[in-house]
């Protein structure tokens, strides 16, 4: 995948090299809170995270989470792209942000991009998956167009909010 480049962001490939800063990120109380606890604690566990996770994604499905970047300045801010569940039909988009870059616009940047990308790889519909309390997600997931399909049962004691749109 060549890099995507808006307005203000560059998105791209995560590599090993991003371990430290996925580190920072799934530790952050946001990501605990709405996405959830990867048991991720160490610099180590989190070069396994992303070897195990989003690097078998690329291998597997040809897409997975991306890095998002600051485009000015190289800054890593945080990550978006698409993840495929097996109990989904389709892949959901997601999106995390370090949390000083929350609040700007550039989840929605990044999400956009993505959906743009995912039109563009040829994928019909993606779903978005968020926490029933995440009220900014659900505004990024309404501001690219996505509907609620409501609550879902995700895991055996939890619900989640189901999104979807057409491509």
């Amino acid at each position: 995948m060549q890099p995507i480049e808006t307005s203000r962001l560059r998105i791209r490939l995560l590599t090993i090299a991003d371990a430290a800063q996925v580190l920072k990120l799934v530790n952050t109380e946001g990501f605990i809170t709405h996405i959830g606890d990867r048991g991720v604690r160490d610099e180590s566990q989190a070069k396994q995270y992303l070897e195990q996770g989003t690097l078998a994604s690329y291998e597997q499905h040809g897409f997975g989470m991306f890095a998002v970047e600051d485009r000015a300045t190289g800054e890593w801010l945080g990550q978006a792209g698409l993840i495929k569940r097996d109990h989904l039909p389709f892949p959901d988009i997601g999106y995390a942000l370090l949390p000083q870059y929350e609040g700007q616009g550039f989840a929605t940047e990044a999400a956009m991009a993505v959906l743009k990308w995912a039109k563009q790889q040829g994928l019909k519909q993606l779903y978005g998956v968020i926490s029933p309390s995440n009220q900014a997600s659900a505004n990024v997931l309404q501001k690219l167009g996505f509907t609620s399909q409501g609550l879902i049962d995700w895991q055996p004691d939890e619900q989640v909010m189901l999104f979807q749109r057409a491509l």
